[in-house]
């Protein structure tokens, strides 16, 4: 059984947590998603899942077996980086089987793992080229096979996609996902794009100063947000957080319509300050006294500007969170 299990992970530096008691299941077969902003805890918990670094407290256990203290060439685990960390002088082939002729796998097997890797990843027609003569989204797609061809239960990804551009990141995350169900492996998957995450998860575990914020599947950090951190950061544009009070109130820009409010419906009456045209949609913003608005409208729109405006919602599609950020219905 390839599942992860952090319980009460911590790693500090100079009496900071880095990584603050964090527990967490990746059940077998799934991909469960490590997102946050910069420094949240997100890289440096795949590493100490990884093995690169060790942990002030708490324990690692991979497939049932606590792996704390064990070197990362013992945890039945393969990883993907940032960077390709492919060897320049090596051609694709040999990129892919390295690991396997430093591990001394029969000439045989190697050969056979690298025709069926190369396959699945559409890379047999580039094997004997030098990382220099692909593109980006084949050396990422070389860095895959690598990590394919080792067989381990467990693969764990750094922002694999971040040094593409977008539409190979699309095409990537596609690739990767599908993948990832073929072969049936259990990935954890650090980002910062919630792109990714979203459409690529099973579960987002979503970090914040090196604590979880909220951990569970996309829909629901997207349309149950536990914390106003999480309103803010998930979705795009975000969930509006508009000031009633003591209490703030979150609503989705989908949810948002503009014009005569019913009388049973929330509204604000505010300026247009900005008007994007999205080509399916429209994003009309307005500034309000409780804060700043946004509007997903269908199609274009013939808003202005500076026009003036009210928008409404319903109650029963806003959230609402406490002084403290929490939600509380």
């Amino acid at each position: 059984m390839a599942q992860v299990a952090l319980a009460g992970l911590t790693k500090s530096w100079a009496g900071l947590n880095a990584v603050d008691n964090v527990s967490f299941t990746v059940p077998e077969g799934q991909l469960v998603a490590l997102l946050g902003p910069s420094g949240c805890g997100k890289s440096t918990t795949l590493r100490l899942i990884a093995g690169l670094e060790e942990p002030s407290a708490g324990t690692v256990s991979i497939a049932g077996r606590d792996v704390t203290r064990l070197a990362p060439s013992e945890r039945r685990i393969s990883m993907v980086f940032q960077s390709y960390a492919l060897f320049p002088h090596l051609t694709v082939g040999e990129n892919i089987i390295f690991g396997l002729k430093v591990r001394k796998v029969a000439r045989a097997e190697r050969d056979a793992r690298l025709k069926k890797v190369a396959d699945i990843v559409e890379l047999s027609r580039y094997l004997d080229r030098k990382p220099a003569q692909l593109s980006g989204g084949q050396r990422q797609r070389v860095a895959l096979a690598r990590a394919i061809i080792a067989e381990q239960p467990v693969c764990l990804m750094d922002e694999p996609l971040s040094n593409l551009d977008a539409q190979l990141r699309h095409e990537m995350r596609v690739e990767i996902r599908s993948l990832q169900q073929r072969l049936g492996m259990t990935m954890v998957y650090v980002t910062h794009d919630q792109t990714e995450a979203m459409t690529m998860a099973d579960i987002v575990i979503l970090m914040r100063n090196g604590r979880i914020e909220q951990a569970g599947p996309p829909a629901a950090l997207y349309a149950a947000p536990q914390t106003s951190f999480v309103a803010s950061f998930i979705g795009a544009p975000a969930m509006n957080l508009v000031r009633e009070g003591k209490i703030t109130l979150g609503v989705r820009p989908e949810h948002v319509r503009l014009g005569d409010a019913p009388a049973d419906a929330v509204h604000r009456r505010g300026a247009v300050t900005s008007v994007e045209y999205m080509g399916a949609d429209t994003i009309v913003s307005l500034a309000s006294e409780g804060g700043r608005i946004a509007a997903r409208l269908p199609g274009a729109s013939d808003i202005r500007v500076g026009d003036e405006l009210t928008a409404y919602w319903a109650m029963s599609a806003q959230s609402r969170f406490d002084a403290a950020g929490q939600r509380i219905g």
